[in-house]
């Protein structure tokens, strides 16, 4: 029960974050977690059992029994990643990559995949950390991109949206540094303690704008190139 109200907490708290996409989706969508790490299958269901939920990473990431909410949990090396989700081309309703193209060895691979895999009208929700990450400050919980040594390279937004339009994907949001209001003022009353402590917190990110936050769909009929 705490756990269920801590996601719809977070999906009003962050109108285009991760909880509220998977909100927003048709009943029973088929739904492709792309890096599924902390605890994602037990979130997506605690919110939406309804769901077909599937759950991609290279390795098993604060993650508890997630075999028990999954309906398929897979882990592959990170060689076969791009490979794996090539593998989901056109049977997807949903796809969600939340902060895993830069731990990615081939996002621009991975994130064309992810677009593939998509149904017609299907929908994507991309979120990364924003290329301004790099100068911001030291903090544990990362808020500078280079806080996380499992980062590779940050990706770049004018990038990753000209690839999702190429695709003729409708955008249907996007941030390129995404401040939710009710967070962000609460980022900015809890910023001495946070910055005394060195630590960043979901308000922090907010406060510096840490996330790039695109949401797309996949038009009815074009093919995807």
């Amino acid at each position: 029960m705490e756990t269920r109200f801590k996601m719809k907490l977070h999906s009003r708290l962050k109108s285009r974050g991760k909880m509220a996409f998977l909100k927003s989706l048709p009943p029973h969508a088929e739904t492709l977690d792309v890096g599924c790490g902390n605890a994602s299958p037990m979130k997506a269901k605690m919110l939406r059992p309804d769901i077909k939920y599937v759950g991609l990473d290279i390795g098993d990431y604060n993650q508890s029994r997630p075999e028990q909410f999954a309906d398929r949990y897979q882990v592959v090396e990170p060689a076969r990643f791009a490979e794996t989700i090539e593998e989901f081309e056109g049977r997807m309703d949903a796809v969600i990559s939340s902060h895993n193209l830069e731990h990615c060895d081939e996002p621009e691979r991975v994130l064309s995949a992810m677009l593939k895999a998509l149904k017609p009208g299907g929908r994507l929700y991309i979120s990364f950390p924003c290329e301004e990450s790099v100068n911001f400050p030291r903090r544990a919980g990362t808020l500078n991109f280079n806080d996380d040594k499992t980062h590779h390279k940050v990706p770049v937004w004018s990038q990753v949206c000209t690839r999702i339009q190429s695709a003729k994907f409708r955008i249907e949001f996007s941030s390129k540094r995404y401040r939710p209001s009710l967070l962000t003022c609460l980022g900015l009353l809890l910023e001495p303690v946070c910055a005394l402590s060195r630590r960043a917190t979901m308000a922090t990110w907010a406060l510096y704008g840490f996330e790039s936050v695109i949401w797309a769909s996949r038009p009815q009929s074009e093919r995807i190139k």
